[in-house]
C-alpha cells in the first residue's frame, strides 16, 4: 500500500479505501465501516486502549483519527464505553485489518459498529509515516472515502480537502451540545457492577454547560459528591443563575474557542462576577481562560493520547494524563489575574490555570480520562470542596 508520503494515485489492486489530503498526498488502503466520504482534519491518537471511547468523545467532531496503536478492534465494542450519544470523530485510520474480537465484555465488532453509526474506517495505512508527517507538517485536511468497488475520484476528493476550511474559527459545539436542560443521573463504572446510582443525600449543585460533553465527566462529578444539571451550550446566564448553582462547570468540545467564546465568554464572565465557583475542562478551560482576557492559539499538531505527563507547578508533582486538544491557552502572555497552574512537559504549553481571587481554576486535559490514567481525580474533589466553602482562592 501507498502511504502517505507517496502523491501516486494509482489504485493498487484490491484497495477499497483511500486517504486523500489537502496538499494531494494520497494513502490507500481497506475500507471498513461505512461506506461514503467525509472531510475532516487528521489527527492521532496515542493511547493503546480506548478506541471507542475515542470514536464517541464529542471532541473529535470534524476530525479524522489515526490511531497509533497497530490493533484496534480486537476488544469489540459494548454499550457501557459510549462517551456521547452525538457524533464525535467523522472516521478513523489503523495499521492492521480489524480482527475478530476477544474480550469478555464485547457485544459486537468494531467495523459493523462503525457502519451503523456513520463512520467510515480505513486499514492497512503506514500509521507511522502519516503520524510523522502530522508532527512535521501539521494536522491536514483530508477526505476519507470508502467503496466496496474501489471506484475514486481523486482529483474530486484532493479539491474537496483542499477547499474545507479547516478548524480554525469553526464553532462545533453547537452541532454537539445537548437540546435540552438534563438531570444527570449515575456514577462511575465498575467491573461487575456496571455504572453506579446517583446517591439521593443533599449535594452541592452543579450546572454543567454542555460544549460536547464526555459523559462520564458527569460521572466523576457525581462521584466526588455532586448532583448535577446538564444545560445546552448556548443557555443564557438568567436561565443558569435560575438554577441556583453552587458551582458551574464548563465542558469539553470541538473546534475553536474563539468561535464558541463569541457566546460562552458572556456567560462565563457573568458567572465568575458573582463568585460562583468555576472548574473547566480542555475546550472548557480555554474559553475560561478567555473570559479572564487570555488568548487561544491552533497548535502545529495537538495534543491527543493517555500517556500526556503534566507538571504542576505548585508542587512539582508530574500527573499521567488523557489530552484531546489542537488548541491551547497562550501562556506566553498571560494577563496579571491569570496564574499558569500546570504545564505539558512534551513542549511547555499551558495545561492549567486558576484565576486570581475567584475560585475558578480549569485544566487542558482530561482528569475523567476514560480512556487514560485517573492521576487527576483530584480536581473534581477540589471542585467540590470549593462549592462547600472548604477552600478558598
Amino acid at each position: 500500500m501507498a502511504d502517505a508520503a507517496s502523491s501516486h494515485v494509482s489504485k493498487p489492486v484490491g484497495a477499497t479505501g483511500v486517504l486523500v489530503l489537502g496538499d494531494g498526498h494520497v494513502a490507500w488502503g481497506h475500507g471498513f465501516g461505512a461506506v461514503g466520504t467525509a472531510v475532516g482534519e487528521v489527527c492521532f491518537n496515542t493511547a493503546m486502549t480506548g478506541y471507542q471511547e475515542v470514536m464517541t468523545d464529542p471532541s473529535y467532531a470534524g476530525q479524522i483519527v489515526t490511531f497509533t496503536f497497530p490493533h484496534i478492534g480486537n476488544v469489540g465494542v459494548n454499550d457501557e464505553d459510549l462517551e456521547a450519544k452525538v457524533d464525535g470523530a467523522v472516521g478513523c485510520v489503523v495499521r492492521e485489518d480489524v480482527t475478530d474480537p476477544s474480550n469478555f465484555r464485547a457485544r459486537g465488532r468494531f467495523e459493523e459498529w462503525l457502519k451503523a453509526r456513520g463512520k467510515i474506517g480505513l486499514a492497512g495505512i503506514d500509521t507511522r509515516a502519516l503520524t510523522r508527517r502530522i508532527r512535521l507538517a501539521g494536522a491536514p485536511n483530508a477526505v476519507i472515502a470508502h467503496d466496496p468497488e474501489g471506484n475514486f475520484d481523486i482529483p474530486a476528493l484532493i479539491a474537496r480537502a483542499r477547499d474545507w476550511p479547516g478548524l480554525e474559527g469553526m464553532d462545533l459545539a453547537r452541532q454537539v451540545t445537548r437540546k435540552a436542560q438534563e438531570s444527570w443521573e449515575g456514577g462511575v463504572w465498575s467491573l461487575g457492577k456496571g455504572y453506579a446510582r446517583s446517591p439521593r443525600d443533599p449535594r452541592p449543585h452543579v450546572v454543567a454547560i454542555d460544549y460536547g460533553a464526555k459523559d462520564n465527566i458527569f460521572r466523576n462529578l457525581v462521584k466526588a459528591g455532586a448532583q448535577v444539571t446538564v444545560v445546552p451550550a448556548e443557555t443564557p446566564l438568567d436561565a443558569i443563575l435560575s438554577l441556583k448553582p453552587d458551582g458551574v462547570f464548563l465542558s469539553n468540545g470541538p473546534g475553536d474557542p474563539a468561535a464558541t467564546g463569541k457566546y460562552a465568554v458572556p456567560v462565563i464572565q457573568g458567572v465568575l462576577e458573582r463568585d460562583i465557583p468555576v472548574f473547566g475542562i480542555c475546550l472548557g478551560h480555554q474559553m475560561l481562560a478567555l473570559a479572564a482576557g487570555a488568548k487561544t492559539t491552533k497548535m502545529h499538531q495537538g495534543h491527543r493520547g493517555a500517556n500526556h505527563p503534566v507538571k504542576r507547578l505548585d508542587s512539582g508533582v508530574v500527573e499521567i494524563t488523557s489530552m484531546n486538544h489542537g488548541f491551547a491557552v497562550d501562556n506566553s502572555a498571560l494577563p496579571d489575574n491569570v496564574i499558569e497552574t500546570h504545564v505539558s512537559l512534551f513542549d511547555g504549553s499551558n495545561c492549567g490555570i486558576a484565576i486570581k481571587g475567584k475560585r475558578a481554576f480549569g485544566v487542558q486535559y482530561h482528569p475523567e480520562a476514560s480512556p487514560g490514567p485517573q492521576d487527576s481525580f483530584y480536581l473534581f474533589q477540589k471542585f467540590v470542596e470549593m462549592m462547600q466553602g472548604e477552600l478558598t482562592p
